[in-house]
């Protein structure tokens, strides 16, 4: 320059900005959260007494049947901490896990009190006792053409369905579930107009029904006879198929949940009643009181007054 004067050129430079790192964090911290949201509900469930850890270990076990034993508002959290105790007298949960060994324990032992008794060595039929997602299943099963279970276009027992039956009956009554019991026939036309295959299988499964009484059986555990004719084969490719005229016995799972919970609260409440009645019999008093199954209202008279 003329003047002499330097110039002095400043260059600044931006830095550029890292990546966004999107919202990875977030995910990270909502598992830790959640994690110690699983650990705090553990420790207070641990810290409860054991009548409350049954009934939340029934829920997990059994959740549809537990929400129908508290359908009506009951809250099993409600009924007990660590520094009050209930006491539970009845829980009876029965999972299907339970009812399943029971059935599959069931079975082994028909199996072998049949085969023990020669009611399966060359009968020209077929006795099939499964598991299945429906519960336990007992299928009396024809063969062949020759009458082994029922003559034919008779709903009358042989001697032999009649020992069949009274053998399952003894087993069967050891259970709690409920008895279905399921006629059956071939799809060969039965030769009269006014009684049809429909009341051939519900005779059959009538009579089933009084041989399992005759066997023992109690009868509050028939739930229901059924007679289907040829509706639902045994083998639905051959209608004919001798395997399709059957007796079928089911007892299928029971879902329900029974509980008796008796609370120190209940305990209380028990000893204010009695005490209410003790003090209605004392001369110059008066008491009125009146109890719900969630609330309970009591008063006592004054002398000269009367009771509020």
């Amino acid at each position: 320059m003329s003047d002499g004067k330097k110039i002095i050129i400043i260059k600044k430079k931006k830095a550029g900005h890292h990546g966004h790192h999107g919202g990875s964090w977030k995910v990270a911290y909502a598992d830790f959260v959640t994690a110690m949201m699983a650990f705090f509900l553990v420790m207070w469930i641990m810290g409860m007494d054991e009548g409350v850890k049954d009934m939340v270990q029934g829920y997990f076990t059994n959740p549809v049947g537990f929400k129908r034993a508290y359908s009506g508002g009951l809250n099993i959290l409600s009924q007990g901490s660590s520094p009050i105790a209930s006491d539970v007298q009845g829980l009876m949960i029965l999972s299907r896990r339970e009812q399943r060994e029971a059935f599959e324990r069931t079975a082994g032992e028909i199996r072998t009190e049949l085969t023990g008794r020669g009611l399966l060595a060359d009968s020209g039929a077929a006795i099939e006792v499964v598991v299945t997602d429906e519960g336990l299943r007992i299928e009396l099963m024809e063969t062949d053409d020759e009458a082994i279970f029922f003559s034919s276009g008779s709903a009358t027992l042989t001697n032999r369905l009649d020992q069949v039956l009274n053998t399952v009956a003894e087993e069967l009554d050891r259970l709690p579930n409920p008895v279905v019991i399921e006629g059956h026939t071939d799809a060969a036309p039965f030769g009269r107009a006014d009684y049809t295959n429909w009341e051939l299988s519900v005779d059959r499964a009538n009579a089933a029904r009084r041989a399992l009484l005759a066997g023992g059986l109690g009868g509050d555990r028939i739930a229901e006879v059924r007679g289907y004719a040829e509706t639902r084969p045994k083998s639905p490719t051959e209608p004919f198929d001798p395997r399709n005229r059957r007796i079928s016995l089911l007892l299928p799972f029971r879902e329900e949940i029974r509980l008796e919970v008796v609370t120190p609260g209940d305990r209380i409440m028990d000893g204010a009643a009695d005490l209410i009645e003790a003090e209605s019999e004392a001369p110059g008093a008066t008491a009125t009181a009146e109890t719900t199954d969630e609330t309970s209202t009591q008063g006592a008279g004054t002398p000269g007054g009367g009771g509020v």
